[in-house]
């Protein structure tokens, strides 16, 4: 009996990773895509992701030292990884003050509430995005139009993005052909000449980042890939029953926030099912929740909600979607 063992909280983690080993290498396959936010917003993008980055480690650390009591593991990079990711889901431009609350709200109540890293169910820098949406929704949709380096940060000039302008002029009864004619086009797109959040425009630095985790086996592919396939086939149906009213798929993958949700949300190891199974059906759940809200709801993007209604449904795809016993009866023989 002394030789049992204890199994702690997620995340889990097989071989010579850490934690600490996981979080910064998240945190270096986001650097390409940082890189293209400062290449684009310039001066905004730095402020937002310092001062967000900042305000987490600050909030984790004050809480676990003065309300929680617990030894402080803001080294764990966890925290640093909230802010950066939240710094991505944000304008360029939004005020200090909302980015310090946008940082309270994810360590505070997305993470710290429950427990802290490994115990929080809801991705919290989604959460802290979410919250800033709701609550402050005009200084969360005015989006700096990428102007390159030289950019400044409280006086950017902003601009509708692609979904926001594909949902409006639908919603005036144009056409999709004529409103693709006021926004980039495909290629554009894939490189970063949109307005958008900083950290969702280029979906090349994505890409990158996406390559990279999976060289280092951060993460697998199936949750990115079956979002996005789930993603491109159910805007691909639609497009294909009515192409002049719905969108073509690869601007839906190329716009918003699909490959920034899909590669660095989504797969949180928290917040996500343990087995292949499991996060095929949590990714699928993911892309067609997405595509509702972005083709029948009131909002253009709908990967944050989508992430985090599917969040909630972790434990009980965990549940039925578990891995079979060792040892367990075989009946009928299967």
């Amino acid at each position: 009996m002394d030789k049992l063992i204890n199994v702690s909280p997620s995340p889990h983690v097989a071989g010579d990773y850490s934690v600490k080993k996981i979080m910064y290498g998240v945190v270096l396959a986001l650097l390409p895509a940082l890189a293209a936010s400062i290449y684009y917003f310039g001066m905004g993008a730095i402020v937002v992701t310092l001062v967000a980055i900042a305000s987490c480690v600050i909030f984790e650390y004050l809480i676990q030292k003065f309300i929680i009591k617990t030894k402080p593991t803001i080294s764990d990079g966890s925290a640093i990884l909230t802010g950066l990711l939240l710094a991505f889901n944000v304008p360029s431009n939004l005020p200090i003050w909302i980015i310090v609350i946008g940082a309270l709200v994810s360590i505070g109540i997305g993470k710290m509430s429950f427990g802290g890293l490994g115990q929080n169910p809801f991705n919290p820098a989604l959460v802290g995005r979410v919250f800033l949406l709701i609550s402050f929704p005009v200084q969360m949709t005015s989006w700096p139009i990428p102007k390159g380096f030289n950019t400044g940060y409280a006086d950017a000039v902003t601009g509708a993005t692609p979904l926001a302008l594909m949902k409006e002029g639908l919603g005036n009864n144009e056409t999709v052909s004529n409103i693709m004619n006021s926004i980039p086009d495909h290629m554009q797109l894939f490189y970063g000449s949109m307005g958008g959040s900083m950290g969702e425009v280029c979906a090349l630095a994505l890409v990158l980042g996406f390559a990279y985790m999976l060289i280092r086996k951060i993460i697998t592919w199936h949750i990115p890939v079956f979002l996005v396939g789930t993603v491109f086939a159910f805007t691909g149906i639609l497009h294909l029953v009515n192409p002049e009213q719905f969108a073509d798929p690869l601007f839906h993958i190329l716009t918003g926030g699909v490959l920034l949700g899909a590669v660095f949300m989504a797969t949180d190891m928290v917040t996500s099912p343990m087995t292949p199974k499991g996060m095929a059906v949590f990714a699928i759940g993911i892309g067609v929740i997405t595509v509702l809200i972005r083709t029948f709801g009131a909002y253009p993007e709908g990967i944050s909600f989508a992430i985090l209604i599917m969040n909630a449904c972790v434990p009980i795809i965990n549940r039925y979607m578990k891995p079979k016993r060792f040892g367990e009866e075989v009946k009928n023989g299967k």
